[in-house]
Parts: structure tokens; sequence; C-alpha cells
């Protein structure tokens, strides 16, 4: 019963990271980046499996060098999701990478040096068709942009931004996508907002070093919520100090809070209060984690109480409302002649959304869905 978004895409330019498009109203796409060492192939492909285990739709690994460049060659040939190589200031590696069939280069134009390497990259990505993402940081600003503005500003960011944009342009090069991210919230946001309105190519969106677990992600949701639901961003990434897995859930987790995008189930619960009938908390943490793998498009309301259990599961795929010893089910806002017992929930509404999710994804599929604008 998912409700289409009322938000207005920004228009942008379409490029394509691999086999994922990206703007010109194609779906936000949600990434990550590996944090082992990129020289151990065995443990950068496993992180990667993991990442696309849980939707990740493109995956950057940092090349900071040859040898880094050597074991991405054979990563490359381990994974099929697309790949962006993070490249800082060296040109040849991102030459190298380009050979071994990187599908995006996270390489700054003013930073690799005269603009003849700048043009020698520029060349093999247009050979190639591989886009290239301009990044710009609010902690490693220029140093003349650091004295004119004194600290990071958003036309600061914006500025850095346009020079690297500037050197593609002269290139006739309009494959790219721009982020201008920042650990402060106000500061990325502002940034974003600006730069929206100067360029048309896709911007991907991310509040760095944002933290831990908790604050990152409230930290990102506020920043990011901010921009997406003004329609600007085209990807995303949600940067924590945490497991790369889980900056994928709190991407989609984010998207699906603004109905942009769905996947995999979306519980509606209370918090909980003396008039639940059964533990709601620690039912819908077990429910969680025994149904990560279902990527199927599902609201499931677990209420405790009947106050707002009925009017919940009236527009839920799946609902649960509390009452004593055995609580009502609801199957597609109806309610069934059918009750749980309460000692007995978690067990059987796992079964239940399995069901569920087969009858609407019979092959059981990633199934991941746009409303896209």
């Amino acid at each position: 019963m998912f409700a289409e978004s009322p938000i207005t895409r920004r228009k942008s330019l379409r490029i394509n990271v691999g086999s994922v498009p990206i703007g010109d109203g194609a779906p936000i796409a949600v990434q990550s980046m590996t944090n082992t060492p990129t020289t151990d192939v065995a443990a950068t492909v496993d992180q990667i499996n993991r990442i696309v285990g849980v939707g990740g739709e493109i995956v950057r690994v940092s090349v900071p060098t040859m040898d880094a460049a050597e074991a991405f060659k054979e990563i490359r040939k381990q994974v099929s999701v697309p790949l962006v190589a993070d490249i800082h200031f060296d040109y040849r590696i991102a030459l190298k990478v380009a050979e071994y069939g990187v599908d995006c280069l996270r390489i700054n134009p003013g930073n690799i040096g005269n603009m003849e390497r700048v043009r020698s990259v520029v060349d093999c990505a247009k050979d190639k068709n591989i886009p290239i993402r301009i990044g710009v940081n609010g902690g490693s600003l220029e140093k003349d942009l650091q004295e004119k503005y004194g600290e990071p500003t958003p036309a600061a960011l914006v500025e850095s931004a346009m020079r690297h944009v500037d050197i593609l342009d002269k290139l006739n090069f309009d494959q790219f996508k721009v982020s201008v991210k920042a650990s402060d919230v106000f500061l990325a946001v502002g940034a974003y907002r600006e730069l929206a309105k100067q360029i048309v190519q896709p911007l991907h969106l991310g509040i760095t070093e944002a933290g831990g677990m908790r604050s990152g992600s409230v930290k990102s949701a506020v920043g990011l919520g901010m921009l997406l639901a003004e329609g600007i961003g085209d990807t995303l990434r949600v940067s924590l100090a945490a497991d790369p897995v889980e900056e994928i859930k709190v991407g989609f987790d984010i998207l699906k809070s603004l109905r942009i995008r769905s996947r995999g189930i979306n519980f509606i619960a209370c918090p909980s209060c003396s008039r639940q009938e059964f533990d709601v908390i620690s039912t819908v943490n077990a429910l969680e984690q025994r149904v990560e793998d279902i990527l199927t498009p599902m609201d499931v309301s677990i209420i405790g109480c009947v106050v707002n259990g009925p009017g919940e599961a009236e527009v839920s795929d799946l609902g649960l409302t509390g009452a004593r010893n055995m609580s009502g089910f609801y199957l597609d806002g109806e309610r069934q002649r059918e009750r749980i017992a309460n000692d007995n929930l978690v067990d059987v509404l796992e079964q239940k959304i399995r069901a569920k999710a087969a009858m609407l994804d019979p092959a059981q599929r990633i199934a991941v869905t746009s409303v896209d604008k």
C-alpha cells in the first residue's frame, strides 16, 4: 500500500554508472564505500557482496596506489555491481582502473596536475563511456578558498566544485555528477541548494563524516531529508562510522520515509505504553532481524492496543492490533476472523509476512519500487 510521493524531482542530465542510470528521473541510487584495505581482495569482495546483499546499487572502492589498482582488477572480476574508484592526485591510477573496467571515476580534475594529464583522463573516460564524480569536501577546501572565505561556507564549496566543472566543460565532457559534502548539515544543505541552480548534472548527496550509527543516521536523515524533500539529489550515501551494510539500510529508510522509494518491509509500530497487550518492542526488533532478507515492498503495522491499531492496520498490507491473550489480525486492510496468540506472535507473523511477500513477488527477486518523478 505504498503511496506516491508528492515530491517533484529536480531535472538533471542522465548519466550511467555501469548498469545504474543516474539523473533525469531515474530512481535515486543508494551506495556505500568499502573500508577494507583494497589490496586485501578477499575481504573487499566479501564486503562488497554484503553491501549488495542488502540492496547496495553502487559501491565505491578507494584506490590510493598502483598496488591497489592491481587489486581492483581482481575485485572487478569477482563482483558484478557497478564500482566507483576513489582516486586522488595520481592520474595514472585513473587510467589503470579504467583499463580494468571501472564504472565511474571519483577524481577531481583540478587536483591531478596539468591540463595534459587531465585531458588524458577525460579522453579515456570518453572512449570507455566512464562518468566522473567531482567530490568537494568541506574539510579539504583549497587553501586560497580557505583564505578567501575564512571558513568553509556554502559559497566556498560551490566555488570549489565549479572550478572542476569548468575544466570538464572546456574539454566538452558532460558525463559527470557532483557532490559538495560537509559534516555540518546546514553547510552541506546550503551548498547543494546553490549548486543545484548552477549545473544540470546529477548530484550525489551526502553528509560526510556524519558520525556513529545513531548520531550519524540522525544527522544524515535530517540533512539528506531536507534536500530530497526539495527534489534535490540523484544518488546518496549515508556516511557512518559503522559497517557499510548499515549505510545502505539507513539510506533506503530515508527514501522510504519520504515515499521516494520502497524496499523491504516498512514496519509501522507504536513506541508502546501501559495499554500494550504484548511486548511491542521485542516483537518488532525480532521481526526486523528475521525478515531482513525480504526486499519486496510491504507495510506491516504492529500496534499494541486497539486505540490506534485498527486505523493503522486498515492502511497496511498486514496489521496486528493488540488484545488480551489473542491479538487481531488484518490482511490488506481487512479484519480477519483469525486471531494470533500473543505468546507466538513472532513466528506466526514471520510466516504471514513471507507468504504475503511470495504472493506479491513469487520469485522473491530483489524488488525495488520507485515512484520517482
